[in-house]
């Protein structure tokens, strides 16, 4: 999607939810950041924020975590995300697989175009 992504993780014993996120955001904000402005994006502008701490920002303040807590929830969330560049509003894809950025396409073949996609079967 042009203006978020969904994506699923697994956080090993040690590792706190909430450092892994603000990391996770922190990090790709300051990549997507350093690309614009490499590049003049344009979008650059529209990023722009009246904020003490930031001149921009990449990401709302709220990004929506959420435990995956059993497997029928998981498979729900992993539909959805496969779906979302069907039936979102963007309408990106015909089919799940035919989307470039998702992992519909490694669940269906196997193959991880991205090198580091795992099946949650393991």
């Amino acid at each position: 999607m042009p203006n978020h992504f969904h994506a699923i993780w697994q956080l090993h014993d040690g590792i706190n939810k909430v450092s892994f996120q603000r990391d996770l955001l922190k990090f790709t904000a300051r990549s997507i950041l350093k690309f614009m402005m490499m590049n003049d994006d344009p979008l650059l502008n529209s990023l722009k924020v009246k904020a003490a701490d930031r001149q921009q920002q990449v990401w709302e303040r709220n990004s929506l975590s959420i435990d995956l807590w059993s497997e029928k929830v998981f498979i729900q969330k992993l539909n959805y995300i496969h779906n979302n560049p069907v039936r979102g509003k963007w309408k990106l894809s015909l089919t799940p697989e035919e989307y470039k950025y998702g992992s519909a396409l490694f669940y269906e073949t196997g193959i991880d175009e991205f090198g580091f996609l795992e099946h949650y079967k393991g």
